[in-house]
């Protein structure tokens, strides 16, 4: 179908702008330019806890949500955006929001390392970690390590479906679910979607390099099934997924031929294109009818893989 109206109107707004290319920045300059930005109230949630964990590396900072309730809570585990480089805690506050809220669960939002400072694998070593110490200390922010899963959008689509292939090759947690928004999955991929949507929708696939180059060390690396889960030759026993993609984005194709993979594996896998959508619209809710459709389907998701465990 067309580009959605709200996704035009949200185009329109940026091209108007006329920022510079994402790509001429440092990721020094991008962040702080990021960080100036007015943020989004969102929903309001029983609780709100900044603290850290250990990790490989050191402390890692977390943003815990509490839902209304007593508990104990099934959590799903956040991991944000931003091409392993750039976003925060903070830009992704108000997804983890209507997400704790919609799933009546706790969220355990993940400020894992970025690149280039912190290059592969320091990302999915942070989330693997962060992923263990919520199943370890689970009664510790009222939840249930039996009820545990994992979820993230665009590079944090790709670190969920590596630690739930991390957590089944090294003997855990149990994951009940993984939630997926646009993954990135395969480094090498060479799609339509790439092609299609290569400038005009956002994310563009210059910015997917500029990404790529900072995060990575070279070409053994994109291949590495750390980086790109897809490239994984055993895909078997898995949590069951949610694959949430957008019409007009150049990342389309690769996760919804890994959700495909997944079911080929005996996965219980939902793939859910959004007509008219682009990269990013999850967290654009207050603008994009479809993106609350998003999140309500989201939610409803988890509602119900914890009601399975």
């Amino acid at each position: 179908m067309p580009l959605d109206p709200q996704a035009r109107a949200y185009l329109d707004q940026m091209a108007a702008i006329n920022m510079p290319e994402m790509t001429s920045f440092t990721p020094e300059v991008l962040r702080q330019l990021i960080a100036a930005q007015p943020g989004v109230a969102g929903e309001k949630v029983a609780k709100v806890e900044n603290r850290t964990i250990p990790g490989p590396a050191g402390e890692i900072p977390v943003r815990i949500y509490t839902p209304e309730g007593h508990g104990p809570f099934p959590v799903l585990v956040f991991f944000h955006g931003g091409g392993w480089v750039i976003c925060t805690l903070d830009t992704h506050d108000n997804q983890c929001r209507s997400l704790t809220n919609g799933a009546g669960c706790v969220v355990v939002s993940v400020d894992y390392r970025l690149a280039p400072e912190h290059k592969f694998p320091a990302a999915p070593l942070d989330c693997y970690a962060a992923t263990k110490w919520v199943a370890e200390h689970a009664a510790e922010i009222n939840g249930d390590a039996s009820r545990i899963a994992v979820g993230g959008d665009s590079a944090g689509g790709n670190l969920t479906a590596v630690v739930t292939q991390m957590a089944r090759d090294q003997g855990g947690p149990r994951l009940v679910f993984q939630l997926m928004i646009y993954p990135a999955t395969d480094f090498t991929a060479q799609n339509v979607s790439k092609k299609e949507n290569s400038t005009g929708y956002g994310l563009t696939t210059n910015d997917m390099d500029w990404f790529k180059n900072h995060y990575l060390s070279g070409k053994e690396d994109e291949i590495n099934p750390l980086a790109s889960p897809m490239l994984a030759t055993n895909l078997h026993a898995l949590p069951p997924a949610l694959v949430v993609t957008a019409e007009y984005d150049p990342l389309r194709d690769e996760g919804e031929l890994y959700g495909q993979r997944l079911q080929e594996a005996g996965i219980p896998v939902t793939i859910r294109r959004y007509p008219g959508m682009i990269h990013g619209f999850f967290g654009m809710a207050q603008i994009m009818d479809q993106a609350k459709k998003a999140v309500h389907e989201s939610s409803q998701s988890l509602r119900e893989a914890f009601e399975k465990r």
